[in-house]
């Protein structure tokens, strides 16, 4: 190409969207599963997944590996939480742990269980705005103007209030 110089050597678009989104998806998932590991087989599964599905790239990439991520760590979770229900049935009550469970991650685990009960696109609203990403990739991410974010995310975090109320009250 003119302007570069001899024998450079052009990045590959996927490999640069890779380096310049993947932190973020993995952060993205990350708020969602608050499990590390479980976060980066998550981005690594919406990246296999968009080159599969779009090998030639797409003009809105991080909105769709954003709301990718949010989608794969809610089936996770969700997942996760049948997984744990078939478990209890099977096994016995486990014993209690000699710590102590810490309220910081008992409000964590009622938050995470009160957000995989919330329709999919209040759930990817939260999460993708707790993960730190602008009204504007949040829009992105979810196909709708910057302006209806606001008003998505009110109605979102109303719905996780009411819902951790009802998990408070044992009807979930």
């Amino acid at each position: 190409m003119p302007g570069e110089p001899a024998g450079a050597v052009r990045e590959d678009p996927f490999e640069a969207l890779f380096r310049v989104e993947y932190g973020r998806v993995v952060a993205v998932a990350q708020r969602v599963l608050d499990d590390s590991a479980e976060a980066e087989d998550v981005a690594q599964d919406v990246f296999w997944e968009f080159h599969r599905r779009h090998p030639q790239g797409l003009p809105q990439a991080g909105g769709w590996l954003h709301a990718a991520a949010v989608h794969s760590s809610l089936n996770r979770l969700r997942g996760r939480r049948r997984r744990e229900r078939r478990e209890r049935m099977v096994d016995a009550p486990p014993a209690a742990d000699p710590e102590g469970l810490h309220l910081q991650s008992e409000e964590r685990r009622l938050v995470r269980q009160a957000l995989a009960a919330l329709p999919e696109r209040k759930a990817a609203v939260l999460a993708l705005r707790y993960s730190g990403l602008s009204y504007a990739e949040v829009a992105g991410a979810l196909g709708v103007g910057t302006r209806q974010v606001g008003t998505l995310l009110r109605r979102a975090e109303s719905a996780l209030l009411k819902q951790l109320e009802d998990i408070e009250r044992g009807t979930p």
